[in-house]
């Protein structure tokens, strides 16, 4: 998980990647650590030709997308050469029908403004309910019955 989180941070176009030891600070060990000892972690990855590409996660957390102790928060990340396919938007589709199935009422997740996925999100029927200076927090409400 460390590898999809690293590749998780978006990186706006023109910058420099920080450095690879930057997942272990506290705020973003807070997605990983302990993954899947807590009973709302849940995580699907996508495979090609045996080796996973991508994966999406979510978990109950206080992180930058934290709305409430009742809906968990969402990761996602792909690879670089596995971008643009549609991937992500599979990737977090199964999630969504998951997180549904399994009966919450929402999840949220936080991106960055100037982070080509907002469309992606908006388009997954994401919606705005928060923002500062640079990011978003984003919601998606699940339809119950």
């Amino acid at each position: 998980m460390n590898d999809f989180l690293y590749n998780a941070i978006f990186i706006p176009q023109g910058l420099p990647p920080p450095p690879k030891n930057i997942i272990m600070n506290d705020e973003l060990q807070v997605y990983i650590k302990n993954f899947g000892k807590q009973k709302d972690d849940m995580a699907l990855v996508a495979e090609i030709n045996n080796k996973i590409i991508g994966s999406v996660w979510t978990r109950i957390m206080n992180d930058y997308g934290h709305i409430d102790n009742d809906t968990p928060s969402l990761a996602i990340s792909l690879y670089k050469e596995y971008r643009g396919y549609g991937i992500g938007t599979a990737l977090m589709q199964n999630m969504l029908s998951l997180l549904k199935q399994y009966g919450y009422k929402r999840v949220s997740l936080s991106v960055q403004k100037v982070n080509y996925a907002v469309k992606m999100y908006k388009n997954l029927g994401f919606i705005i309910v928060g923002e500062n200076q640079e990011e978003y927090i984003m919601t998606y409400n699940f339809v119950m019955g």
